[in-house]
């Protein structure tokens, strides 16, 4: 069963195209990374998907019963969610409001698996602290936990984990390859190249239009993921990415796809 198909999709804003030519399709159980430099298109899709933005061609098809509300969502950090008031048992169980439809409150189904849900990540000691004043490896975990409550059948994430101390990202890798054992469909946006083909199935690399769809096999054995990933070996893994190493990741893309530079 086809969970998401995405047929001929393109993307634009004030009539540019910034994404174009885009087809792939996800089953369940799968993990899907999504490689590109920045302004790649990478964030656009997502919301695509999510159906927060309108594609400009093609179109988004979902398997009976799956709509954009029904999927798991974890976007980029924001100073907004650092400081959200609200304990870590409310925000995990807020995933669940997209079901209650008219009910004004939550089921005994939703409670069971928003506390399967914070045991599992070990969140359970820490359900009545108070979201911002936890660490910053504790909030992540508590909104991926969110997620998982929003998302049964798929999660989507962008750059879940930037930022965090290697050992809280390991941690959350492992909580992700757990809720894919069991099923759940993974689409993940990520610039940590190799933990991203370490664990996914599917590589989808984007460079303002579909450069690769296929198995990480056939991406590392592909040009552009030849160029990709020995480019990474030569850009030093920790601190910020400085300007030139930026550039140099972005002629990567372009020797596999012409396209204006800005």
């Amino acid at each position: 069963m086809t969970l998401i198909r995405c047929e001929n999709l393109s993307f634009a804003y004030d009539g540019r195209r910034v994404l174009q030519d885009v087809n792939f399709q996800i089953e369940p159980g799968d993990y899907l990374a999504i490689l590109g430099e920045n302004g790649s298109g990478k964030s656009t899709l997502l919301k695509g998907i999510l159906g927060l933005k309108a594609p400009a061609t093609g179109r988004v098809t979902f398997a009976s019963g799956l709509t954009p509300s029904k999927l798991g969502y974890l976007p980029q950090k924001s100073e907004i969610q650092k400081d959200f008031p609200a304990t870590v048992e409310e925000i995990v169980l807020s995933g669940a409001q997209n079901r209650q439809g008219l009910r004004p409150f939550y089921s005994k189904a939703d409670k069971a698996l928003a506390r399967k849900r914070m045991d599992k990540l070990e969140l359970s000691p820490l359900a009545k602290r108070s979201f911002r004043e936890l660490s910053g490896g504790q909030q992540q975990r508590v909104l991926l936990a969110r997620a998982l409550v929003a998302g049964r059948d798929l999660l989507i994430l962008d750059e879940p984990f930037a930022g965090l101390d290697p050992l809280v990202s390991q941690d959350l890798y492992r909580q992700l390859a757990d809720a894919q054992q069991e099923g759940m469909a993974i689409i993940m946006v990520s610039h940590d190249l190799h933990a991203s083909l370490h664990h996914a199935n599917k590589v989808l690399h984007l460079g303002s239009r579909q450069l690769f769809f296929g198995s990480v096999e056939d991406y590392r054995q592909s040009a552009i993921g030849q160029s990709y990933l020995g480019l990474s070996r030569q850009i030093p893994q920790e601190g910020p990415v400085g300007q030139a190493e930026a550039f140099d990741v972005c002629e990567v893309c372009a020797a596999h796809e012409p396209r204006e530079r800005r």
